[in-house]
């Protein structure tokens, strides 16, 4: 069966002595662990969660977040991780859109509790430990350890196993219902492209209310160990890749940068380490060179997709990296790879007609990860998917090899003077100035031309560059209706909870939003 508890059972069934999660330094079995499991959703059931209920959980990566997350599937009820990054009424807006009866908070977030906005639901909320101060209130780990172990619900392959939300990006975050089969689904076309092994050790680096987690799935089914990064920084990853002998880990390009970045790099014993996923988010071609050799023996594999598709589409595996370094051509670096095996994938125009190879427009897929739905919005599923088929909204061209380069989101496209400009195409030129350590470009309203083109950049350390040497150095690169004439130097960037640039806050900054 393709359901994420009947994966569970496999894998306690054949690995079960093996080592599962590394706490602290503790290491539990697999075993250990699905008796954790079987206890949480004791815990659940005994709180009133029943099959196919939701419940919220506002906690940071740990076991305690992956029992909870995995007592759902093996009950049979819909786990609804929450952005802990949220302020309050958007947390009770996705506890309400969800309507999650119980929720669990880890005891880092008791002020959430405490917020007028959560008010209603003070009595739905279990803490994951004991308050400080020695509260009488129950909490989780005290049911957990006097709980009876649950036994396994059959849940069909349909079922809703996990509801992520989008980040929200374009306003309130949508609820997507992902499948058993979705997940499963997507973990078995990544084993086929990632090889994950029984010996692996997987660092969760990506916050487990993001669908990014899921690459994890592949790992879980060999058996592998977990281990949980409660939060990030390129010292903690580095730490914990020398002290459990972390093999495998996923990170943003933002969060691998700043780990090839930190002052005692070399210090660390990194050699375990044999694969480092990357994406979420486009990284410059002459990052990814310094990447390669910044961890010369690891394998890199970038992945491309959304929480609609469990969320991978597309793999540019190992030796396509080695073959755009080998052979210069470094255009390879910037495409996203090609579909995983399972995967339809088409490029269509605005009218839903497939387009010849080569020309730009929205990359539609299906495949059994792709969801069906989203939560309580019909006019959005409707939009989105149709004929059998997702609207990514994503805008991108496959070439004749099969290799997709995604070149814009459908909403972030520029058009000025009547001309068509790819947000990503400029920026990829800024990268090549050694002054940019990150930029953004967007639309903003302009008399002449309807739209105009103003960049957002972060300078390198110690670097300071002028808007005329940022003009100089695109001249020659792209057109010049490409070439943005407006700037802001700022120190960071805003972004989401995985580092994707939020461009609509720019907008709304510096170009009263669009």
């Amino acid at each position: 069966m393709l359901t994420l508890g009947s994966t569970l059972a496999r894998t306690v069934r054949l690995y079960g002595d093996r080592p599962a999660v590394f706490d602290g330094h503790d290491a539990l079995t697999w075993r250990q662990f699905a008796d954790r499991i079987a206890r949480a959703a004791g815990v659940l059931l005994s709180l009133g969660v029943e099959r196919g209920h939701r419940y919220g959980l506002i906690c940071r990566n740990g076991l305690q977040n992956a029992e909870l997350i995995q007592a759902g599937y093996w009950m049979g009820a819909v786990p609804v991780p929450v952005n802990y990054r949220l302020a309050p009424p958007e947390i009770a807006y996705v506890l309400d859109d969800a309507a999650c009866g119980l929720v669990i908070v880890e005891d880092v977030f008791t002020d959430v509790i405490g917020a007028s906005e959560l008010q209603p639901r003070a009595d739905k909320i279990l803490l994951a430990a004991a308050e400080a101060g020695g509260s009488n209130r129950p909490h989780y780990e005290e049911l957990r350890t006097q709980a009876e172990p649950a036994r396994m619900h059959e849940s069909a392959e349909g079922d809703d196993a996990i509801l992520l939300y989008t980040g929200g990006t374009t306003g309130r975050p949508k609820g997507v219902p992902l499948s058993h089969k979705n997940i499963v689904s997507n973990a078995l076309q990544l084993g086929c492209e990632l090889g994950p092994r029984g010996d692996d050790v997987y660092l969760h680096v990506a916050p487990m209310f993001h669908s990014a987690d899921l690459l994890a799935t592949p790992f879980f089914i060999t058996g592998a160990a977990h281990v949980y990064l409660p939060k990030f920084s390129g010292e903690a990853v580095l730490g914990a890749i020398q002290s459990f002998g972390v093999s495998v880990a996923l990170m943003t390009p933002s969060m691998l940068i700043m780990t090839m970045q930190e002052p005692d790099f070399a210090r660390y014993d990194i050699s375990s380490l044999r694969q480092l996923i990357y994406g979420s988010s486009p990284m410059a071609a002459e990052w990814i060179v310094k990447m390669l050799d910044r961890f010369p023996g690891v394998e890199m594999v970038q992945s491309y997709g959304l929480t609609e598709t469990s969320p991978i589409l597309t793999v540019l595996s190992m030796a396509e990296h080695e073959q755009a370094v080998a052979s210069d051509r470094l255009d390879i670096l910037r495409s996203v790879g090609r579909p995983m095996p399972g995967v339809d994938m088409k490029i269509v125009d605005d009218e839903g007609a497939e387009l010849p190879v080569g020309d730009a427009g929205e990359v539609v897929v299906r495949g059994p990860n792709v969801a069906d739905r989203y939560l309580n919005r019909p006019e959005e599923t409707e939009a989105a998917f149709r004929g059998g088929w997702f609207f990514t909204g994503d805008i991108g061209r496959l070439d004749d090899r099969g290799y997709l380069y995604l070149l814009d989101r459908k909403k972030d496209l520029i058009i000025t003077g009547g001309e068509m400009v790819f947000s990503s195409e400029v920026e990829a030129v800024l990268y090549q100035n050694p002054k940019v350590h990150e930029c953004a470009v967007i639309g903003v309203p302009d008399e002449t031309y309807g739209e105009a083109l103003l960049a957002a950049v972060v300078p390198a350390p110690g670097e300071s560059p002028t808007e005329e040497e940022l003009i100089a150095h695109c001249r020659g690169k792209i057109g010049g209706y490409k070439i943005p004439r407006r700037y802001v130097f700022l120190d960071h960037l805003p972004k989401s909870a995985i580092d994707k640039v939020l461009k609509t806050e720019l907008r709304q900054t510096y170009g009263n939003g669009k």
